[in-house]
């Protein structure tokens, strides 16, 4: 488990896959700590989950998605997406800000998990956790267990997702 030292800490976070909850084929973005093992599994929504995965295996779609279109939006008004930023988790639904830069003053955007991290992979934008969303979502940190991709398939099997906080829409 992350250590809750500083809540206002943020842990630098990487996408380690997609996939669907074994019970209510709802998708799962699984983020994992940067060279880490703690692991933080958000529900997400269907439309969410496909903007991911073209992004993630690099397919281009004919047409711009909502996300395509966000960050063709910033590009003209010249806003740089500094970075996301998943920042609290209240009544088992968590809650993102996407951090901008314009003109040299910065700015927070609401925004739910799944879309920041849409935009994040296509502004090429890090993704970060807050620390102590981390221990109230009780992450897991499989550092301490076999830390493989079938420890946390099983794990992620196991899982309620009141447990860790599931995405609404």
């Amino acid at each position: 488990m992350v250590a809750m030292s500083d809540p206002d800490a943020l842990v630098r976070m990487e996408i380690k896959g997609l996939m669907l909850d074994p019970t209510s084929n709802v998708p799962i973005v699984v983020l994992r700590e940067q060279g880490g093992q703690v692991f933080l599994p958000i529900w997400i929504g269907v439309f969410e989950a496909n903007a991911i995965a073209l992004r993630i295996e690099g397919i281009e779609p004919p047409r711009p998605l909502t996300h395509d279109l966000l960050r063709s939006v910033f590009r003209h008004f010249q806003v740089e997406v500094q970075r996301i930023v998943i920042s609290d988790l209240k009544e088992n639904t968590f809650f993102a800000l996407i951090q901008v830069l314009r003109d040299g003053e910065a700015s927070d955007i609401d925004a739910r998990p799944s879309d920041a991290i849409a935009l994040a992979l296509r502004t090429d934008a890090p993704i970060f956790v807050r620390r102590d969303v981390l221990d109230r979502a009780k992450a897991v940190d499989l550092a301490t267990q076999a830390a493989d991709d079938e420890k946390l398939k099983e794990w992620l099997e196991e899982l309620n997702p009141e447990d860790l906080g599931k995405y609404t829409m």
